[in-house]
């Protein structure tokens, strides 16, 4: 009897081992959901145009659109990383803006509905590329926009944001 149980747990191990029991699959660290969703202090990041607008006019706040392709779009993949997981975003964020992330992933599963909610915003802000940052009013109406990523600081981004004349 005193045999099996070292073989039991020599099995286990192996199994764990095999079935890659860590945490760096997780779809926040390999990307797939903002951090914000994950940390408990972050921001939060919905994917309903809707209910951010919804949200933006009960709170009198702005509407922050990440237009990304998370999955294979590097400069997306960098803004996401170095910018709209930091603390400093997030702060901001908190007090000014209703973050909606409108992703077009090549690699991972949308349900149908999110897919279409998704192209019909593209195709409303005329989406060119990846990614795109598109500000709005409660209503929906444009009032910043920028493509690409140069690289910024949270520090610089959030600069750059306060600086933009939001009427």
């Amino acid at each position: 009897m005193k045999m099996k149980r070292p073989i039991l747990l020599a099995s286990l191990a192996a199994c764990l081992a095999w079935t890659g029991c860590d945490n760096s699959e997780t779809p926040a660290a390999k990307g797939d959901a903002p951090a914000a969703a994950v940390a408990g202090d972050a921001a939060e990041w919905l994917t309903d145009f809707s209910a951010a607008q919804a949200k933006a006019k009960a709170d009198s706040k702005r509407i922050f659109l990440d237009f990304t392709g998370s999955d294979w779009c590097s400069a997306c993949k960098a803004i996401k990383k170095k910018v709209l997981t930091s603390a400093e975003f997030a702060a901001y964020a908190k007090t000014a803006l209703v973050l909606v992330e409108v992703d077009f992933p090549m690699n991972h599963p949308q349900p149908d509905a999110l897919k279409a909610a998704n192209k019909t915003l593209s195709d409303r802000f005329k989406i060119d590329g990846y990614p795109t940052l598109v500000v709005t009013d409660a209503d929906g109406k444009e009032l910043w926009r920028e493509e690409g990523y140069d690289d910024e600081t949270p520090a610089q981004y959030v600069a750059k944001l306060k600086a933009i004349k939001l009427k």
